[in-house]
């Protein structure tokens, strides 16, 4: 049984017992993330969460840190998302109490050094050019600046070099001190534990978290009037493109159903899209559509790796499946396959513990309450055939359509007749 605590100070703790398990994982999400910075702050979030594994008052440098979770054989990550960013131990569970400290000891008592920070300019620089370098993965970010422009929504989670680059201190100070109060932190405990222990550890090493009230996320302009392409030249051997459409957000009763729709299109390997795109025509190499659904922005998207003399070809017979979706009801099979694939798939990735901490502590963080599995079975089983194609519909509209490409290419008016014809 999945059990909630709200403590005195707004911190909110997630318990998920499993008494024959042989770990533990502590997984603590704060809601903030690049979708809550100013311009001139683009990548903060994502510098802090790199900041807090430099040193804290009880372990004064980064090998200190990496040292006390090294020695037990310990698992641990970080990562910056839009809307949260998060900070993970596994352990074995005899090591619960150490991990739950250890979290809390980067998250509260981080020192941030000065000459830590300027060494770590460099690092984050070096990852922004990684992906960079990376015509897959930046296609990506293409895609989003294309949606959401400059805004918030429209930056890389990363930042740039030129705003990494300017950060002093003392930004990253407020920034953290501001963000990372009890009210917008969630702790969830996943392992052979039990509530009482799991309340009585948190809030003796969190009881005294500062209660700040966080920066506001800005809204998000996410209006279209006409199809829209953006092309990156490079010089590569393949064309990576990404072509959808503005969809439904993650409080939309439509969640699901765009989910299912995203299935049907390229979530798997009997898919639509991967059956087309590269088993009959052998267009790609890779080829796989995901729906999208933040709290403030949705789309369903497909990625694409293809052969540079057959780009336009591959868009035109992405958009062509996109329109037999809006116009034509599944059959019962291909839904059925579609939904329980969907549901399969959500099963095998909470096996373990950190992925059930991380699954609840985002529910609480983002949704504002946990749901159990068979919630979201009897969602996804309620979804009908007239529903996704009202969805596709809505979605798939010429004039909402979406091209970003990555590769030898600068005419966008070919690529844009492809999308509206």
């Amino acid at each position: 049984m999945i059990e909630r605590t709200i403590f005195p100070n707004g911190l909110r703790l997630i318990t998920i017992p499993h008494r024959d398990a042989k770990t533990v994982t502590v997984f603590l999400l704060v809601g903030t993330g690049s979708k809550y910075e100013p311009k001139e702050l683009n990548g903060v979030s994502h510098f802090v969460e790199h900041m807090l594994f430099k040193g804290t008052k009880k372990r004064p440098s980064a090998l200190h840190v990496a040292e006390v979770l090294d020695r037990v054989g310990g698992s641990y990550n970080a990562f910056t998302g839009e809307d949260s960013t998060g900070y993970y131990a596994k352990v074995d569970a005899a090591h619960f109490h150490l991990a739950l400290e250890w979290v809390s000891d980067i998250v509260l008592h981080s020192l941030l050094p000065a000459l830590e920070i300027e060494k770590e300019k460099g690092v984050v620089s070096e990852e922004i050019n990684m992906y960079r370098d990376n015509p897959a993965s930046h296609v990506q970010s293409v895609w989003t600046r294309l949606l959401y422009g400059d805004q918030p929504a429209g930056r890389d989670i990363a930042g740039t070099k030129e705003s990494v680059n300017s950060f002093t201190r003392d930004q990253l100070l407020g920034y953290w001190t501001a963000q990372y109060g009890a009210a917008n932190t969630v702790i969830a405990i996943a392992g052979p534990v039990t509530k009482k222990e799991c309340e009585e550890a948190v809030w003796k090493l969190f009881g005294a978290m500062n209660t700040h009230m966080p920066l506001g996320k800005p809204p998000v302009n996410d209006s279209q009037e006409r199809c829209a392409v953006s092309l990156e030249f490079r010089k590569t051997d393949q064309t990576h493109l990404a072509v959808g459409g503005r969809g439904f957000p993650l409080f939309s009763s439509k969640r699901y159903i765009q989910g299912v729709l995203a299935t049907v299109l390229g979530g798997m390997m009997s898919s639509r899209l991967f059956t087309n795109i590269r088993e009959d025509l052998g267009l790609a190499y890779y080829v796989s559509t995901s729906s999208d659904a933040d709290p403030d922005t949705g789309s369903v998207v497909t990625f694409a790796g293809v052969k540079n003399a057959e780009a336009a070809r591959a868009v035109r017979e992405i958009v062509k499946e996109y329109r037999a979706m809006a116009e034509h009801l599944l059959s019962p099979s291909e839904l059925k396959k579609a939904k329980d694939n969907l549901w399969g798939r959500l099963v095998l990735s909470l096996e373990s513990s950190d992925a059930q901490a991380g699954f609840y502590a985002t529910q609480e963080l983002i949704e504002g309450r946990v749901f159990g599995l068979d919630e979201v079975y009897d969602t996804i089983q309620a979804v009908r055939a007239g529903d996704v194609r009202e969805v596709a519909k809505a979605v798939f509209q010429s004039a909402h359509l979406n091209l970003a490409l990555v590769g030898p290419f600068t005419d966008t008016a070919a690529f844009e007749t492809v999308l509206s014809a």
